[in-house]
């Protein structure tokens, strides 16, 4: 049966490297909000008020993700979300959808400390390697990680999912 591997964590906790290995190990397909955001959206971003810009695109792209998600698990493959889902209601939204499907989630939480993502992010934005999507200024860097809800096993065995905390 096909399995999802759900990341969540603050940016710069290294949750693209996680998906990266996992899709090595599982040979599960990887699905990234930040690749979706950056090819689609990042060319006609606004100057001004980009939160709300932001928010109703990532909306759009979730669904979409979801949707293409469901049609893998369907054909028995398995998937890597990352979607970034930083504050719990938003992921209670979408464990409702997941919970009654039946799949087995492992609820992956990935960390480490906010002086070592900041700079995770300043040399990804600097070397655009294999985990880069999008350069995510020292701004944005603080708004995200100050909307970060810390995700717990509480929250996952809630949903019924097995979770799996892991430090990077």
């Amino acid at each position: 049966m096909p399995e999802i591997y759900f990341l969540e964590g603050p940016v710069g906790a290294g949750k693209s490297t996680v998906a990266l290995q996992l899709q090595d190990e599982k040979g599960a397909v990887h699905l990234c909000l930040d690749d979706w955001m950056n090819v689609l959206y990042s060319s006609d971003r606004p100057d001004g008020d980009v939160v709300a810009w932001y928010t109703e695109r990532k909306k759009r792209c979730i669904g979409q993700i979801w949707k293409i998600a469901v049609a893998i698990l369907n054909t028995g493959s398995s998937v890597i979300l990352e979607l970034g889902l930083i504050q719990r209601s938003d992921r209670e939204v979408f464990f409702d959808e997941i919970g009654p499907l039946g799949y087995v989630v492992y609820l992956y939480v990935i960390d480490a400390p906010k002086n070592v993502r900041k700079e995770r992010v300043r040399s990804r934005n600097r070397e655009q390697g294999p985990t880069f999507s999008m350069v995510v200024s020292d701004e944005v860097f603080e708004f995200a990680n100050n909307l970060w809800e810390p995700l717990t096993e509480d929250e996952a065995s809630l949903f019924g999912f097995r979770y799996r905390a892991k430090q990077s």
